[in-house]
């Protein structure tokens, strides 16, 4: 039998037709090229610095349930608790919230987000608007570019679609580019026609920043599995600094800006020293937390050793710079070169430093040095202008080639990356970049990653290499955050204990329900405790860590928790052990850089562990985290406001060296006129 053969279909060709001419339309209506409507052009420009990530970075973060967790600029605001009298008596004497008088508060949760973010339902052509995941890849068109039209940015702003269309840029540029539209993170031109509540995540003072979008971490009632948690150690302290720039230059900064385990663990707290040769020790305190004081406040602080800066071992440094045109910025490179000028100042003759630049492309400046040739290292460092594009992949892969080639076995190999993370060029999407890192740290080679610039920082990035490279993460917004990383904490850069964990397990004959402050993508699986393949974060020279939980006794409601009662099964039966008393138990599980053999060591909290006074330091820790809740608008925060942090921290500043808690006193007062001025000018 012949075949005929078949006739190219013309579907096809309507298809694409159809599309251009909604494009088209588009551009009449709208202004598609940047100079036909100079208002719409100006907008757009502002939305289109944006970065938008690839469909990988969905998965990029799990949560505790191996549920991805998205990336997004930030937004959304949740309703503060509601203060109710008690008993005709009303306490609200901020300094003695830390000596346990009672105020009865309605911890109100934070209510879900809205599902479209808040959009208009009903795009501009009868997409549906609000939700970019209804139609699949058509949807994301729908909900991402023409619905943000009519509906302000749906769920593609990283449920369904994710981050094709997020944050402004978009696929095939059309977010806030030529149509002036973000997908997802909150277009400019959806922002002009519908308002500040039309695409939640566009914040017009950080609007080419990129931050991971996380909720805060809610209740949990303490029974079975839910009575542990488990963490990872983190002492990033980026976000605070991050925040710090932005609340000085008068701008209030995003909700996802704002990590409160990084503003926590900014500060140094006097913990116990280890002892017996241990690497790590820790510290529990329970007392009043000052927001809600019918809860109270666990701290789990700890402390690595110090080495000595005569006995620190030979160092093998690679400095990874950043020198393309996005670095052209007096609080970029040259804030980079001056840190890195105080870095060489502590090295010595034992020390060898490489220096390896990237733009358009990666190059050796410096073969392995002696850190005694000081002037030599500085001159190549100050010889950097910036200029090009931004192959990020291609400078790491030669910093860490560099770094093996001159591995010391029994020393430190640490990669130091400066720049704003604004990679652009090779792989340049979170999750190709994260599994670069992952297989890199098989060497052994540390990481640090140094934060620059503002308007353009892509945080989520830096966060997240720091996070999958055995490192930290640092925002450097001037020279005297420079010498608090180098001069007086650069000891650090000595990894004393690896994969360090920690597991609270709260007794719920004490102990009705828990929630713990910040962490949010640091929480680990229970059966990670004791998985030592399960990577963790690092503790340096004289490191410490605090983690806070927020802890309600029983008999006090669980935040707005009010489960139904279980039909097909009891509460757990409790133990002895819970009968005694005790409050809870923490166990810490780490493992020794050298020989990697795993240790672990727990404490109780004994049932007279409830401190009546707070001790300073545990005072200091409250107010931090209090700020952060406010700056994050937390639904968590009670009555927390400017004032009462203020109040809860300036009699806990104490000796203060460096100056650090002194100049946090400042910035939340600087944070409340500017909340106060902001809000003026709304009205």
């Amino acid at each position: 039998m012949a075949i005929r053969p078949s006739r190219p279909s013309c579907a096809p060709l309507l298809r694409w037709g159809v599309w251009l001419f909604v494009f088209a339309l588009l551009g009449i209506s709208f202004g598609c090229g940047r100079g036909e409507d100079p208002k719409v052009a100006v907008t757009a420009e502002q939305g289109n610095q944006v970065a938008a990530a690839s469909e990988d970075s969905i998965s990029l973060e799990r949560d505790a349930n191996g549920q991805p967790v998205p990336v997004r600029v930030s937004g959304g605001v949740n309703p503060p608790a509601k203060e109710v009298e008690a008993g005709g008596k009303f306490l609200d004497d901020a300094k003695n919230r830390f000596k346990g008088r009672p105020t009865l508060l309605d911890p109100t949760a934070p209510p879900p987000p809205k599902a479209n973010g808040g959009g208009a339902p009903g795009g501009m052509f009868g997409f549906t608007g609000g939700r970019g995941g209804d139609f699949g890849a058509l949807g994301a068109f729908g909900g991402g570019i023409i619905g943000n039209i009519g509906g302000g940015g749906g769920q593609n702003q990283g449920q369904n679609v994710g981050q094709l269309f997020q944050g402004g840029q978009g696929a095939l540029g059309f977010g806030g580019g030529n149509v002036g539209m973000a997908g997802g993170g909150g277009g400019a031109l959806a922002r002009q026609l519908l308002g500040p509540n039309a695409a939640p995540g566009f914040d017009p003072d950080m609007s080419g920043e990129h931050y991971q979008y996380f909720q805060d971490n809610p209740f949990k009632v303490a029974q079975g599995a839910d009575a542990l948690s488990t963490i990872s150690t983190a002492v990033d302290t980026a976000s605070y600094a991050n925040v710090r720039a932005r609340i000085n230059e008068g701008q209030l900064p995003s909700k996802d800006a704002v990590r409160i385990a990084d503003f926590v663990n900014y500060f140094p707290y006097d913990y116990p020293a280890p002892k017996n040769g241990d690497p790590v020790a820790f510290k529990l305190e329970l007392g009043p937390c000052p927001w809600q004081p019918t809860h109270h406040l666990l701290r789990v602080g700890l402390k690595a050793k110090v080495i000595d800066k005569d006995r620190m071992p030979p160092r093998n440094l690679v400095f990874l710079i950043d020198t393309s045109g996005s670095m052209d910025a007096p609080n970029r490179l040259p804030l980079v070169q001056e840190s890195l000028k105080l870095l060489t100042e502590q090295l010595t003759g034992r020390d060898r430093v490489s220096i390896v630049t990237y733009a358009g492309t990666a190059g050796l400046l410096l073969p392995p040095t002696p850190g005694d040739q000081k002037e030599r290292i500085v001159q190549e460092v100050l010889s950097l202008s910036a200029g090009g594009s931004t192959n990020g992949e291609g400078g790491i892969r030669m910093a860490y080639e560099q770094a093996e080639k001159s591995f010391l076995k029994d020393g430190i190999n640490r990669v130091i990356l400066a720049t704003d993370g604004d990679f652009n060029v090779g792989v340049s999407d979170e999750a190709e970049l994260v599994r670069l890192i992952e297989e890199k740290r098989k060497t052994g080679v540390y990481l640090t990653v140094l934060g620059y610039g503002m308007g353009n920082l892509q945080d989520a990035t830096l966060e997240q290499l720091a996070h999958h490279g055995n490192g930290h993460y640092a925002y450097i917004d001037s020279l005297d955050e420079a010498r608090k990383l180098f001069v007086e904490q650069g000891a650090a850069l000595v990894t004393v204990a690896k994969d360090v964990k920690v597991q609270v397990e709260f007794n719920p004959a004490r102990v009705a329900g828990y929630r713990l402050i910040g962490y949010e993508n640091r929480i680990l699986r229970n059966e990670d405790f004791r998985d030592d393949a399960k990577d963790a974060g690092d503790l340096g020279s004289g490191h410490t860590s605090t983690a806070l939980y927020e802890v309600v006794p029983v008999g006090e409601k669980v935040g707005s928790i009010d489960a139904e009662p279980l039909k097909y099964q009891t509460k757990p039966e409790l133990t002895g052990a819970a009968r005694t008393g005790e409050w809870l138990t923490v166990r810490m599980r780490y493992k020794h850089p050298e020989t990697e053999k795993a240790s672990e060591v727990s404490s109780v909290l004994p049932a007279t562990g409830l401190a009546k006074e707070a001790s300073a330091d545990f005072q200091f820790a409250a107010a931090v985290a209090a700020f952060g809740m406010v700056l994050r608008d937390s639904g968590f925060r009670g009555d927390a406001d400017y004032d009462k942090v203020m109040a809860w921290a300036k009699p806990a500043v104490g000796k203060d060296p460096g100056g650090h808690r002194a100049e946090f006193v400042r910035l939340v007062e600087r944070a409340k006129d500017v909340a106060a001025k902001k809000e003026e000018g709304q009205k």
